[in-house]
């Protein structure tokens, strides 16, 4: 007898101790807003969770190739831009120097200015960011994830932009194509500077077709980070059904395991004031 009353009495303890976790539960979940902490809590739901975690994580590193893809484009954008500028300037010094009354001193100037253009546009062809991460890519483009199944070329080339140039049959680079104006400005043959003046001007024309081009690519990671931001909200409003708690339901449970911990409580402190011969009486 005195064994069951003994087996009884744990069984009572491992109940209170039960609900007393059940209570410090419901209060974690009334101040944090959260009821599911565990599997046990709703196995399916936990599972839901879990899958929704694994799919934000993907979503994360997405998103964050989407906005390293935005900053290389947008620097890429600016360079075309800037060599776009440099090449009408360029156009304009030639156009400058075909008036049959330019002086020598005035030909050396537009001369030297057509110098500083050419290195500048192969310094921004072949520019770095801090990261030393080339604004251009060099011979192929580097694909970046950005969705399940989806990488894109976030910049074009170099030689894309500069190289194999048709002018008039023959393939020429910026550089050569600056290089050939330089060329004609300190020669003074007026043939030479509108061969050269055409040549710049057919240039500029791949300038301007890779300028569009990065356009288009910087619009369609635009296009996909807002799906991948949506994507992302939808997950966390189904995170938050699942996880949040109906703070009506929790507190209305945890005002009535209370009431029972208190009673079993009450009843046990009675029990224990007991001798052994009123339990087996």
């Amino acid at each position: 007898m005195v064994g069951i009353t003994n087996k009884i009495m744990l069984a009572e303890i491992r109940r209170q101790q039960q609900l007393s976790q059940s209570i410090v539960d419901g209060q974690t979940s009334i101040s944090t807003g959260i009821t599911l902490n565990k599997p046990s809590d709703d196995a399916l739901a936990w599972v839901q969770v879990s899958d929704i975690g694994r799919a934000q994580a993907q979503q994360s590193a997405w998103q964050t190739n989407v906005s390293y893809g935005t900053t290389r484009a947008g620097n890429a954008e600016a360079n075309l831009e800037e060599i776009n500028n440099l090449m009408t300037r360029a156009q304009e010094l030639v156009t400058s120097a075909r008036n049959g009354a330019l002086n020598d001193t005035s030909a050396a100037a537009i001369a030297e200015e057509l110098k500083t253009i050419r290195t500048t546009v192969g310094e921004l062809l072949n520019q770095k960011d801090y990261q030393g991460v080339s604004v251009f890519d060099d011979g192929q483009s580097v694909l970046v994830p950005v969705s399940r199944g989806l990488n894109l070329a976030v910049v074009g080339t170099k030689q894309e932009i500069s190289e194999n140039i048709d002018v008039n049959g023959t393939s020429m680079s910026l550089d050569d194509i600056l290089g050939k104006a330089i060329d004609a400005v300190e020669g003074g043959n007026d043939t030479d500077l509108a061969s050269s003046l055409d040549a710049i001007q057919i240039g500029q024309n791949r300038v301007v077709v890779e300028r569009a081009k990065q356009g288009v690519r910087a619009d369609r990671l635009d296009v996909i980070g807002t799906r991948l931001t949506d994507v992302d909200i939808n997950l966390s409003e189904r995170r938050d059904t699942l996880e949040s708690a109906d703070l009506t339901t929790v507190i209305s449970n945890a005002k009535a395991q209370l009431l029972q911990l208190e009673a079993a409580q009450s009843a046990f402190a009675r029990i224990n004031q007991q001798t052994l011969f009123d339990l087996i009486s």
